[in-house]
């Protein structure tokens, strides 16, 4: 195959949709823990906690994820800024699907929280990743499209891996599902590393047509001599010394933490709330990863019809954001207190939805704003800070919440997303590429 001649046609949505299923595996390696540890780790390893004692486990397992997850965001950027997608993807993927398979080999707290952390650091490396190949990959006015497609994935792995986990567990030893759901992505690694052989200035098998169609349409791109010295990677110094920069900081750490608290707690909370069991999560589990799964596609296509209309990236991208925030926070007020466990999932969908509304958005605002080689950096920085807030939160709920105190939680989600909103209203006044002497 690394002889074939001729061109492919659309390049970079092969590319994208490979982006994309490497996140349906990261959710699938990511969601397996929470689930397996309601259905049987737990019980199985702390049989003399009550719900509470093994909660407080738990969140502090979560919590050592989600930190060591934010210091891969930032190590990763730098990783992709240098190396290049292609390699950066590959270590990424390969570290994290080994360290899912070590899960079968540990029994103890601190085995657990080495692997997790080994897990963290290593899946943290998708998200920089996507916001390089979006920028290498697609013009201005398709970023959007492309990251709802990435989005799409993490969704849809979100989705499924809550009923599919939950099925294994019901079936197999949870040693036996850590092996098998490792094995995806070390699969995922063979066509990756055939098919992406270069950016697409260079690419083989990408048409004249397309490269240009691309190449023409980054709108912060440059290739005059002026503008060389921006080519460079630039130092977290600069990057830091605009107030646009701290803008998709704080964004993304108002935002994330709104993802994790479902991601972390769903299983919990069905179980802490509706007292479900495994059968119950395997049910329900999954509906609010619906709402996010439609939200990505359609915060993707809104911008995209919104740049046909004529609408400049500033208009597009604030109007987007906007319109997802509106859907969140009525829903998690009403979240704090929703009667059932049908409502309940239903409520989440929809704050689901409007979060992957939003969040492709605040995600595509590195490439808006800067150029190719500091995307990663500054996307790194931004994603380290938001996994750094979802730690704390993560923490906040497993040590100093009861298992009926989630009504709180969504309370604070819903301050988030205020911040949201005037994170990028107020320290982004207008969304364009930025010049950092």
């Amino acid at each position: 195959m690394a002889n074939v001649k001729k061109k492919v046609g659309g390049l970079r949505w092969w590319v994208v949709s490979l982006i994309a299923l490497a996140a349906v595996i990261n959710y699938i390696d990511r969601q397996a823990f929470s689930v397996l540890w309601e259905s049987n780790i737990g019980e199985e390893l702390y049989p003399d906690l009550d719900q509470a004692g093994r909660k407080a486990i738990y969140g502090k397992i979560g919590t050592y994820f989600i930190i060591a997850y934010a210091l891969g965001q930032a190590l990763f950027g730098r990783i992709f800024d240098k190396l290049g997608t292609k390699i950066g993807f590959a270590l990424s993927i390969g570290f994290w699907s080994l360290a899912t398979a070590l899960h079968a080999i540990v029994s103890t707290f601190s085995g657990f929280s080495f692997v997790r952390v080994m897990l963290g650091v290593s899946e943290a490396g998708n998200w920089p990743g996507a916001a390089k190949g979006n920028a290498e990959w697609f013009p201005t006015d398709e970023r959007a499209v492309a990251q709802g497609i990435f989005n799409f994935g993490a969704s849809f792995g979100a989705m499924i891996s809550i009923p599919v986990i939950g099925l294994l567990a019901q079936n197999l030893h949870w040693q036996v599902v850590f092996l098998i759901v490792g094995l995806l992505g070390f699969l995922w690694l063979i066509p990756w590393l055939i098919m992406v052989k270069s950016p697409p200035k260079s690419h083989p098998w990408i048409s004249p047509e397309e490269k240009e169609y691309i190449l023409n349409g980054q709108e912060n791109e440059s290739n005059s001599s002026a503008d060389a010295v921006e080519e460079q990677s630039l130092g977290y110094g600069k990057i830091l010394s605009r107030k646009e920069s701290w803008g998709v900081i704080l964004a993304s750490a108002a935002i994330d933490p709104i993802w994790w608290i479902f991601v972390i707690w769903i299983p919990n909370y069905l179980v802490s709330v509706f007292d479900m069991d495994i059968a119950g999560i395997t049910k329900l589990g999954w509906v609010p990863f619906l709402g996010a799964m439609l939200g990505a596609w359609f915060g993707g296509l809104l911008a995209k019809a919104l740049f046909k209309k004529g609408w400049d990236v500033n208009k597009v991208r604030k109007w987007t954001i906007g319109i997802g925030c509106a859907i969140m926070l009525p829903a998690l007020l009403a979240l704090s207190s929703p009667g059932n466990a049908v409502i309940a999932v239903i409520i989440m969908a929809v704050i689901l939805f409007g979060f992957q509304t939003a969040i492709g958005n605040i995600q595509t605002l590195p490439s808006d704003l800067l150029r190719g080689k500091s995307v990663g950096t500054l996307s790194g920085l931004a994603g380290m800070c938001a996994k750094f807030a979802a730690a704390g939160l993560t923490w906040y709920i497993g040590k100093q919440m009861g298992v009926d105190s989630y009504g709180l939680v969504f309370v604070i989600g819903a301050v988030l997303v205020l911040i949201v909103v005037a994170s990028v209203w107020l320290l982004i006044p207008k969304i364009k590429p930025i010049r950092i002497d």
